[in-house]
């Protein structure tokens, strides 16, 4: 099963790829869709259903990841995180692919046992559980492959409960 995580933005859109064989999870490859701050929404919204449905197209995943929102302090951010998260469920759903959303908590559970697990420790368990010898960087992408990874483990599972596998 080949899955694509998104960690959803505007600014930056992490993007993250795994392939799951025989209970192993590995890496197809990860990176980030991005935007330059000074172009209108509008146009940033159009650069990233773009970019993702190039990606789409080139790996061909069975199944998508989207991290849920979380809404801090600043609404406005919080905002256009949601306008660039809705262009990415877009851009899945047109594709074909069964989606799935996890709150940030359950993906720090599922990796590292623990939903407190702060950015190091996430990355760190990417980076163990990928078999690589350092952290993917970008952070996103990091974090895009955090949320891959958790859909590959779980996902066969959730479908079982849905009737759907």
């Amino acid at each position: 099963m080949r899955t694509i995580g998104i960690d959803p933005g505007t600014a930056i859109m992490g993007w993250g790829i795994v392939d799951l064989r025989e209970g192993q999870v590995s890496l197809v490859d990860a990176g980030v869709l991005t935007t330059a701050a000074r172009s209108s929404q509008p146009l940033r919204l159009q650069q990233l259903y773009t970019g993702l449905s190039a990606l789409l197209a080139r790996y061909r995943p069975d199944s998508a990841a989207v991290e849920e929102l979380f809404f801090g302090k600043n609404v406005n951010t919080a905002i256009t995180v949601g306008q660039a998260r809705g262009v990415a469920l877009l851009a899945l759903i047109q594709a074909g692919l069964p989606i799935q959303e996890y709150k940030p908590t359950v993906v720090k559970q599922a990796l590292a046992g623990y939903g407190g697990a702060d950015k190091r420790q996430m990355q760190e368990m990417v980076r163990i559980t990928l078999g690589l010898s350092s952290v993917p960087k970008p952070d996103d992408a990091a974090d895009a492959l955090a949320i891959a990874i958790c859909h590959a483990y779980t996902g066969p599972a959730l479908d079982r409960v849905r009737g759907e596998g």
